[in-house]
Formats: C-alpha cells, structure tokens, sequence
C-alpha cells in the first residue's frame, strides 16, 4: 500500500504545497530523462508478496500486527487487512539463475514467517482471495491500525460523497452488496512483479505489456470464489475495481475513469505523460513530509526521490502500473504488474513471473509500435475474457480469434524462452519454471482446482463448511510445494475434525423460499407442496423479517375454497425467536427444543439471511 508515513490533505495550504511538489517532481522527472539520467541498464527484476493469516479453523485471523512485531525483519509490512501481510523481495539483476535464487529468498522469507505464526496457532496461505473469507471479516474492524489506511478510507468514502460501495459481480453466482468502506480491498492478495525497462522504449513496452495482459492472466487466475459464491475466474478484477472507485453514482452517464482501471487507450506521448494523465484524472488526498525540492537536486547532480509524484501514483492503481524508484542511488524506471494473483505456491508464482518477463523481452520486432497496429479496445477486451473465463477464454490476437490454449502454448511460450535466453538467463532455469505453465495448460490452473473441488464439497457439506474445508485442503497441497497442475482432485469426506466450534451458519440454508404478508394462503400453500417445505419467513421489500408461516398454520385451509384468497398476513407469527450466525449449534438446537419450535430464522441487522429446522441438525 505504500509509504505509511502520510497524513490527510486539510487545508488550502497543505493542498498548494502538496501540488507544488508533484508539479516540482515531474519537472525533475522530465528534466532527468532529458540529461539520460534514468538508468538504461541492467534489466532488474522485483517482487512483492501478499499472503493471508488464518486459525485452526481456517478462518481469518487478525493479527497481522502482533505477528509483524514477532518476525521483526524489514522484508515485512502491513496491508489494509488485518489478517494479511506483505513481503518485499530483494531487487535482482535479471541473468543467471536469478530466477531461482529470488524463489529460495520467498521461500526462506515465508519459512520465517510461518515459524513465527506457529507459536501464535496462525497458518499462512497463498491465495488470491481466501475461500473461507466472510463479509463479516470485512469490516472496519478489520481494517489495520495504520493512519494511513483510515485517511485512505476516509478519503474515498469523502470523494463518494459518503454513498455505500455497490458491488455488483456475475459469474455462475452473483453477488449484489452494498458496503460502507474500502474494506472489500482487503479481500484481494497478489503477487505483484516488477521489470525494470529502458527509458528509451520504455513507452512501446508498456503498449505491450497491456497487450499481453490477458493471455498471462488467463494462465495464472486463482481468485474465483468470494464469500462462498462461485464468480470470475480471477474475481479480484472485478471486485478490487469495485471496491475503491472514488465515482459517486449519479443519473447522469459517468465518463470517468476508475482509479482501478485497465486503461482507456494506448499510451502514445513521453514516459511523463502517463504520470500526467493520472495527475489529470485523479485528485491527491494524501500528503507527507517534503524537505527538498527535486529539481534543485537534479541540476546539482543529485537523485531525488519524487515523493509526492510516488504518493500520489501509489494511490492509482493500474494494472500495469509505471513506477519510478531508485536503487544503488540511481534513477529507474519500472512496469508493475498488478494482476497476477497470490499462490497457489511459490513455485507457480516465480514460474508466472519468468513467464511474463520472458514474453515482455521476447516481443517480436512484428508488434514494435502495436499501438498503430492493433485496437486498444480489443486488448481490454481480452483482459476481461482472461479474468472472467481464465483458460477458457478465447482473444482477439493479431487479426483473428485463437484460444487461450492455443496461444500460450503455440506463440506466447516459445516467445517467452527466446525473451529469457537473449536476456541471459539460465536455460536450466527457464526449462524449469516454464514447463510449470505449460503443465498448468494442459491440466488445471488454480482457479479451476477450487472451483472442481467446491462443486464437489458443496454435495455434501453446507457453504460455510465448505469454504472452510476448500481452504484447508488448499494449504494441505500448498505445503507440499508442488505446483497446482500436480494437484489431484479432493476426495470425498464427511469428517472434518479442525472444526470444533460450529455455529448456525456451519448449518444453516442461505437459498430460502420467502414470501409477503399479501401473498394469498392458496399461493403459499401451493409454494410448500411444490417445494415440500414446512417453514417460510415473511419479508418485507427491504428483506426485514416481519413474521413466519408453517404448514400447520395453513393445513386447516386447503378445503377452504372461500378463504384460499384470503392473505397469510393475518395467519403468520410475529412474536419470533431467532439467532444469529455465530450462535454456536448446541444453542441454537435447544432453544428450538426449549421453545418446541421447528424452525428458526437467522437474522442479521433485522434482515433475514438464512433458516435453520432441526433437518439440519
């Protein structure tokens, strides 16, 4: 997320010298590639990992804090969630086996951390959005105690004018959620991946960065289920862009562009251009310390380190992002890729890295300058196809439809070796980490092992237990090491003994057939036949539960031609028992023994989301 140390824009002030210094910084920045002061070369590679915390229960467990102070290494920071962490790989320089040696640095890394979480009952999962993952986990009681997060919410919800985030996604599920923070970011973990470029190409690269986003995406989605709902393939896509737009909704056509965005057209102008483009789109609402002004430092033959340019470009978020930064005291320029999720294991990470490095450098001379070849629309296009289809997605590459499939295996990979060999890379290396994807082609990505595996449990196990029991067996596999193509198919089981606190909603149905207190007797008794159910809630339009039905209120009824019009308004209870979803089952199955009830409404904030009857016991 950034530098930590920053405080909110307040006042007129603060505002004039926050921009004063962005303009400063992009003066500098231009001036330094005027001079030839970016850095040409070497081509450096960089990587940040974000993992999740989670119990013995597979939950999520909020202790990214405590467990940060036990690790005490630099490589370690905080992310918005309190139940997520976030290393910082070391800068290398790309030749050899630099590959490998990055894959021992994240290994040894996660080895510490996991060695630390141990002590605390705390396991660490790759992923790129934890399967047993609540909206009760994204509140902003989960948000971690870091200023700049709250300024950042803050921020946002300020700029929304205080309107609810509406999250809309559509996959095989649908989800529709109104949500009052920026909290829903916290659900996306990725791997995000640095190539250092030359300045002097540096614009016509990232045109071609954007045009193999999709094809790279669809080969590394692992991100498609949220809150038990089966959506896009790679649902951080959608769901980070939808999380953090600053665009209030409106009855007028809203032009703008999301902060989270894919881009509305091909970059054609300088380096700073893109910079300026940002700076055009999105207002600043974060400020730090500034002691020096940046184009002073370059014409006295100093490195500045553009803070207020990097502030305000960390709070934009591309999903090739242009960064700049420094390393041994000298300028550089780097595209971050955004998109790639987290996990499944380190081994399918690095091998997604080396692949997108590999095709970055392997371009062929055919797609220099592809922005006057091909159409931006059709490269935003694919993206999408990759995030909501993954391997199953078809593009629009060079003039004509080909699979995903066909693609990677036929052009982009080959491509990708010869990328890597010119860069001088060890062919062992790159023979190692590529047949990792081209494995991953031919058998199973991740986000089609967990969606497989969840349909599967889903036959025997209520949603919440399977979104726990999917990621426990996820970590089981992710320990072992081995890539997710190697992952074989879960076997059935009813046992599952790491849940030992079960509550209403380990049991209880989400799909239930509701009706209104107008609706006729003849019409919900019909309901109850047709459905052979003996219990339905009464709701009113805003889903607040107002009464209930059972079939021996209406038996009485059914040779009662006369009054079958009649409503069931009269006829429902309104005195209720109820719980909600975290009452532990003992309790709920004796206040129904207790009350000799049949069944009990599961509400929350008055709202009716799920039904329990001792069937489900």
């Amino acid at each position: 997320m950034g530098d930590l140390n920053v405080s909110k824009l307040r006042t007129k002030k603060d505002r004039a010298n926050y921009i004063y210094h962005l303009l400063n910084d992009i003066e500098a920045l231009d001036l330094m590639i005027e001079k030839g002061l970016i850095e040409d070369a070497p081509i450096r590679i960089g990587a940040e990992q974000e993992f999740c915390l989670v119990n013995n229960q597979f939950l999520p467990e909020g202790k990214s804090l405590e467990l940060l102070k036990d690790i005490n290494d630099n490589h370690f920071t905080t992310e918005i969630s309190n139940y997520n962490l976030e290393i910082n790989l070391d800068v290398l320089e790309l030749k050899n086996d630099n590959f490998s040696k990055l894959h021992r640095e994240l290994d040894s890394l996660l080895e510490k951390a996991k060695k630390a979480a141990a002590k605390k009952g705390i396991k660490i999962i790759l992923t790129g959005i934890l399967p047993s993952l609540s909206v009760n986990n994204v509140d902003e009681k989960s948000m971690t105690n870091v200023e700049r997060y709250s300024h950042l919410n803050d921020a946002i919800k300020q700029g929304r004018r205080r309107q609810s985030f509406d999250i809309h996604i559509k996959g095989a599920d649908e989800i529709n959620l109104l949500h009052d923070s920026v909290m829903l970011e916290g659900c996306n973990t990725s791997f995000q991946m640095h190539l250092q470029l030359s300045p002097k190409t540096f614009v016509d690269n990232y045109n071609w960065a954007q045009a193999i986003s999709g094809p790279v995406l669809s080969a590394c989605t692992n991100s498609p289920i949220l809150f038990g709902k089966e959506l896009w393939s790679e649902t951080r896509i959608a769901l980070f862009t939808q999380s953090i737009d600053t665009r209030a909704n409106s009855y007028l056509l809203n032009e703008k562009q999301s902060r989270v965005s894919f881009g509305s057209n091909w970059q054609t102008g300088s380096i700073t251009d893109i910079f300026k483009d940002n700076i055009s789109r999105f207002r600043s609402f974060l400020t730090t310390d500034f002691t020096r002004n940046s184009v002073d430092m370059v014409k006295n033959g100093e490195t500045p380190k553009l803070k207020a340019l990097r502030l305000h470009n960390g709070t934009v978020y591309p999903w090739n992002r242009v960064c700049y930064g420094e390393f041994n005291g000298k300028p550089n320029l780097r595209i971050e890729n955004r998109y790639i999720p987290s996990g499944p294991t380190t081994t399918d990470e690095i091998a997604n890295m080396m692949f997108w490095v590999g095709v970055m450098l392997g371009k062929p001379k055919q797609y220099n300058n592809i922005h006057e070849q091909w159409d931006f629309k059709d490269v935003k296009t694919n993206f999408f196809n990759a995030a909501r289809y993954g391997m199953a997605a078809q593009f629009y590459w060079n003039g004509k439809y080909i699979s995903s499939y066909d693609l990677i295996l036929n052009q982009l990979l080959p491509m990708s070796y010869k990328g890597l060999y010119a860069a001088g890379v060890s062919p062992k290396d790159a023979e190692h980490y590529l047949k990792v994807i081209k494995d991953r082609i031919k058998r199973h990505n991740g986000s089609e092992w967990l969606v497989r595996n969840f349909r599967s449990l889903l036959k025997n196990h209520k949603r919440f237990e399977a979104m726990q029991l999917l990621t426990a067996k996820m970590y089981e596999k992710q320990e072992t090491g081995y890539p997710v193509s190697t992952w074989s198919m879960l076997h059935h089981t009813q046992d599952v003994p790491f849940i030992k606190n079960r509550f209403v909603k380990h049991i209880m149905s989400y799909d239930i057939f509701s009706v209104d207190k107008n609706d006729s007797i003849e019409l919900v008794l019909n309901i109850m036949k047709w459905k052979n159910i003996h219990h339905m809630p009464v709701i009113d339009t805003n889903r607040v539960l107002v009464g209930l039905i059972t079939w021996k209120d209406l038996e009485v009824y059914l040779d009662n031609t006369k009054q079958k019009h009649n409503s069931i308004g009269k006829l429902m209870k309104t005195d209720l028992i109820t719980v909600d979803e975290y009452t532990p089952v003992e309790t709920a199955k004796r206040l129904m023994e207790d009350q000799a009830i049949g069944s009990l409404p599961v509400i929350k904030n008055n709202k009716l989301i799920g039904l329990i009857t001792l069937n489900d016991f």
